[in-house]
């Protein structure tokens, strides 16, 4: 186990306790969720879990009580010698204590018995509703029966909080280690994508290029993809999520490879579109100039202080001076953006924050407000244009072209860390790579 792991989980457990006061927080981990028959598929631990106490087993609880004595309790699954010779050794109630520093560990299955002592002077329970619904069955269970003992005790949980409005806006702010590993992962991803840009060929299957990108990854040290990879030629790259990657690269058309690789826990997130055959044509020029435009434009509101939806709106207004100035939307500028005609052809928002989950957590607006962007913040910026083939208003040479652009961004103290900078993007960079390609099919 990484110590410098466990020091920072319990730091984090710490600050989490101090601001939760009073009130006492339940976070369940992950189960393990079966596939098909007697298979699993592969165990990934909860991300809130994992952010306070580092224990990656599934199948368990922890519980953090600030007043309390026994601070912090995990309940875990027990050692069981014949279970193990199957899925690997447990540490069970011993190590979690002892590895991971629990004030008291039970086994999982103890939980309705203890649970209520734990809660016994307890008002306010932070518990995330609707995550897991089989412990959400029981945590529910164990606080009506708790609840019927308040008038005659003076205590019981009369309020349950989204553990959210505390602990999801911690993990939006990454600490140094946190930074180390998206650093990493973000370098681990981006060699990936620049060999794969290499090494494409036209006759290739879109899944041998997720087989090259996720194979780097591994050889690497990475854990795991950090979301479905998306590899989408032609017309294919004009689905947002598509993910079926069957079918062959054809010289003449783009490929949009969305993929990144997560690494402790920590994912990054990279998208380039680029040619299968050695140039774009200028229909794909034209139009990819304008995706990255959008980009580079978005990318300088990143600082300190900006808000959170300004490169959102910088994004918008260069893609519809872009799609005017194309004919692909009547003009003026002002119209396309403010009648949503765009949205045909660009129907995302341009960033989401980065961390432990690619989606991670975090408020995008307060107060009804865009939020402004802060040091330790890690969000994507990832504009693109998607021109369906049965899109009717679309000037047929454009149409079944798919582009976006897609970078990990890091707030600094005096503006922004493109983490994956390294990554290739401009044309002629792209191109220069390509035409190294022999273009001879299979």
């Amino acid at each position: 186990m990484n110590p410098d792991l466990l020091a920072r989980a319990k730091d984090r457990r710490e600050k989490y306790m101090q601001r939760l006061g009073d009130a006492v927080a339940v976070v369940p981990g992950a189960n393990t969720v079966l596939r098909s028959a007697d298979s699993d598929y592969p165990f990934r631990q909860d991300s809130d879990f994992h952010y306070l106490t580092g224990f990656d087993e599934p199948d368990c609880l922890c519980v953090l009580r600030p007043r309390a004595d026994q601070r912090f309790v995990l309940f875990v699954r027990p050692r069981d010698p014949e279970a193990e010779v199957w899925t690997g050794r447990r540490l069970g109630v011993e190590g979690a204590v002892e590895v991971y520093g629990a004030d008291a560990a039970y086994p999982i299955t103890e939980l309705e018995t203890r649970f209520p002592k734990l809660l016994e002077d307890v008002d306010v329970l932070h518990y995330a509703l609707g995550r897991n619904p089989t412990m959400d069955t029981r945590v529910l269970r164990l606080v009506s029966e708790q609840r019927k003992t308040r008038p005659r005790r003076g205590h019981g949980i009369v309020r349950i909080d989204d553990p959210s409005t505390v602990l999801h806006e911690m993990r939006l702010f990454k600490d140094d280690y946190e930074l180390s590993r998206m650093r990493a992962a973000a370098a681990i991803t981006a060699e990936a994508h620049t060999r794969l840009m290499r090494e494409a060929r036209p006759g290739m299957r879109e899944y041998e290029l997720q087989a090259m990108l996720e194979r780097d990854f591994m050889h690497h040290g990475a854990n795991a993809p950090a979301y479905g990879t998306i590899v989408g030629s032609g017309a294919n790259a004009t689905v947002l999520h598509y993910v079926s990657n069957r079918d062959e690269l054809r010289e003449g058309d783009l490929v949009l490879v969305d993929a990144g690789c997560e690494l402790d826990f920590y994912a990054s997130d990279i998208t380039r579109t680029w040619p299968v055959g050695p140039a774009f044509s200028p229909e794909q020029a034209a139009l990819y100039r304008v995706v990255l435009e959008a980009q580079t434009q978005a990318i300088a509101t990143v600082r300190p202080g900006a808000k959170f939806i300004e490169a959102h709106d910088r994004a918008v207004e260069v893609l519809c001076t872009g799609l005017v100035d194309l004919g692909l939307l009547e003009g003026p500028v002002e119209r396309a953006r403010d009648s949503g005609d765009y949205k045909k052809y660009y129907m995302h928002r341009t960033s989401h924050w980065l961390g432990l989950d690619v989606h991670d957590t975090g408020l995008y607006e307060v107060d009804g407000q865009s939020r402004r962007l802060e040091p330790g913040m890690v969000l994507t910026i990832e504009p693109g244009l998607y021109i369906s083939p049965e899109q009717p208003s679309a000037p047929l040479p454009y149409r079944g072209i798919g582009i976006r652009i897609e970078d990990d961004l890091l707030i600094t103290e005096n503006g922004h860390e493109i983490l994956t900078r390294a990554v290739p993007k401009e044309i002629e960079d792209l191109e220069a790579l390509r035409s190294a390609v022999s273009t001879r099919t299979r």
